[in-house]
């Protein structure tokens, strides 16, 4: 494979639209103001409540050690879905309301940003479950979603052949057939928080908490240190959520030092490959009566996945080793055939970690909740829950902070039920559109995009895309492709770090673009992208 890029672009400093504040300014803004609410952790379970406390006219930061959406919140198996398994709990109610945030997300907040996808069931010969059964079930799930993705149905091999052309027909008698939603995940909290900002939230990521505030014996701020420079500085609130994930057990021993371990943790593994032959469905395939393994095309690649077990050690080494591997691809070869399982296909693996309420029992039936807890001293502490619904898990934590006693929060703020109830993320936008009007002329700008890098920028960006052909059209060089094998252009990285607080090569090529997960970040690639983001206006 060639990595030869076609020419080097200058590396310069155009703007995009306008340039966020510099971190100085940021670091300045958040040490001499007092906030309402500072969130710490920028997930997307934290991101989404400062979107919604700014929404609601609390004055929010937002700070983050790492990247926004650095870890679990990034490397999901990339679904907003209803949760079919959960059916077979009797959890008929939980599914119906994910149906419904999924269905918002898809159809009005970003529709830009998530796309339908129609999956299959396979039903083989001794599996855990029969095809009457699993008719009926993908018929009451597409119930629940009031048949917004059409009629749950049964059909034969060889029509699901037709879509999978890689679908193992061995002893297949049938496959069910029902729909839900995909996105790119990075791409979604990046948007999120963007929408945070738009509401008036000031975010940093890349920002350490080295400890707490307190006054009279209550958390009120934190002290922090820049992971870029060193610099250390200090946000004060009224109240101080933790929303730190796989860390909130660790943020709450700062709070107090005899806290109890409130959560365990679940590692997802995941595997992308590049597909030997175009797939127009997904696979989820049952593994016993609980578990199923999906095969998802997603970004023109192959996502596999995912394991379940308990892990215990430092979150932030958490990694794919040689046992998920192998598990994955094992999985996998129940319902897909093996020369679509080559070792050779490997172009990423990432895994990320499940934050399930303490107690007993398989991590794989254990419920996806989420908690909320109050410390000794005062500070909120949220975890776990489904990425599918983001939006209401951070409307229900601004509904918690409005009711706690002795934090008078509610002076400031707008009743959570008085908000829009589907507010759009940036960008909004049929991406169909987009796509077709960056091909036809750049947005309105200049010459037409290729149809791979137009329909990557619609539903990685919506509107905003013109934004980004618009520096492709007034500079040349930024309008070619970061690699040739992928539809990115030069352009998104100058907006990633003018627009999107990229600081960090891994930022651009990890999250605000696919090129690691499809296994292009070249060397070369990465002392460009680190030249530009070194110019940073």
């Amino acid at each position: 494979m060639s990595t030869t890029l076609q020419s080097a672009p200058a590396l310069g400093t155009h703007p995009a639209g306008g340039s966020l504040p510099s971190r100085a300014q940021t670091r300045e803004q958040l040490s001499t103001a007092t906030y309402d609410l500072l969130v710490i952790g920028g997930g997307i379970l934290g991101i989404s409540t400062a979107w919604h406390a700014s929404q609601s006219g609390l004055r929010v930061a937002l700070v983050d050690g790492g990247d926004f959406a650095g870890a679990t919140s990034s490397a999901s198996s990339k679904l907003l879905h209803g949760g079919l398994r959960y059916l077979q709990t009797g959890a008929v109610k939980l599914v119906a309301e994910n149906h419904f945030e999924r269905r918002a997300v898809s159809r009005q907040v970003a529709p830009h940003l998530a796309n339908p996808l129609t999956f299959y069931l396979p039903v083989y010969k001794g599996g855990p479950h029969g095809a009457t059964k699993l008719g009926a079930g993908v018929f009451a799930y597409s119930a629940l979603s009031a048949f917004g993705d059409g009629v749950g149905h049964v059909i034969s091999p060889a029509k699901a052949r037709r879509a999978v052309p890689e679908l193992r027909t061995d002893n297949l008698k049938a496959v069910a057939v029902y729909g839900d939603d995909q996105m790119n995940d990075a791409r979604m909290a990046l948007m999120t928080v963007r929408a945070a900002v738009d509401s008036g939230a000031t975010v940093l990521n890349h920002a350490e908490v080295t400890g707490l505030r307190f006054t009279g014996g209550r958390v009120t701020g934190a002290e922090l240190k820049d992971a870029l420079d060193g610099s250390e500085f200090k946000v004060d609130a009224r109240l101080v959520l933790n929303a730190t994930g796989p860390w909130v057990d660790r943020l709450r021993t700062m709070e107090d030092a005899a806290s109890e371990p409130s959560i365990r943790l679940s590692k997802g593994a995941h595997l992308v490959l590049r597909r030997t032959a175009p797939w127009n469905a997904a696979l989820a395939t049952p593994i016993d009566k609980y578990r199923i393994t999906f095969a998802l095309p997603w970004e023109d690649m192959l996502v596999l996945g995912t394991t379940d077990e308990e892990y215990v050690g430092d979150p932030a080494d958490v990694a794919v080793n040689e046992k998920d591997i192998h598990q994955i691809l094992d999985e996998a070869s129940l319902s897909v055939r093996d020369q679509q399982l080559s070792r050779d296909l490997i172009t990423y693996s990432y895994a990320g970690l499940r934050v399930l309420p303490g107690g007993p029992g398989d991590t794989s039936t254990a419920k996806r909740e989420t908690v909320v807890t109050e410390g000794s001293g005062g500070m909120l502490s949220v975890a776990g829950g489904k990425w599918t619904t983001f939006r209401h898990i951070g409307r229900m934590v601004v509904n918690k902070l409005a009711q706690l006693p002795g934090h008078p929060l509610s002076e400031n703020m707008e009743p959570i039920s008085d908000l829009p109830k589907k507010p759009p993320l940036p960008g909004l936008a049929n991406p169909h559109a987009v796509a077709h009007r960056l091909m036809i002329d750049g947005g309105g700008t200049g010459p037409s995009m290729a149809p791979d890098t137009a329909h990557h920028l619609a539903t990685h960006y919506g509107t905003l895309a013109f934004d980004i052909a618009r520096l492709a059209n007034e500079h040349a060089e930024l309008g070619e492709r970061i690699h040739p094998d992928a539809p990115e252009i030069w352009a998104q990285v100058v907006y990633a770090r003018d627009r999107e607080w990229a600081e960090t090569a891994d930022d651009v090529l990890r999250r605000r673009t696919t090129l690691t997960i499809r296994g292009l970040a070249t060397d070369e690639i990465r002392a460009r992208i680190e030249a530009i983001l070194a110019k940073r206006g």
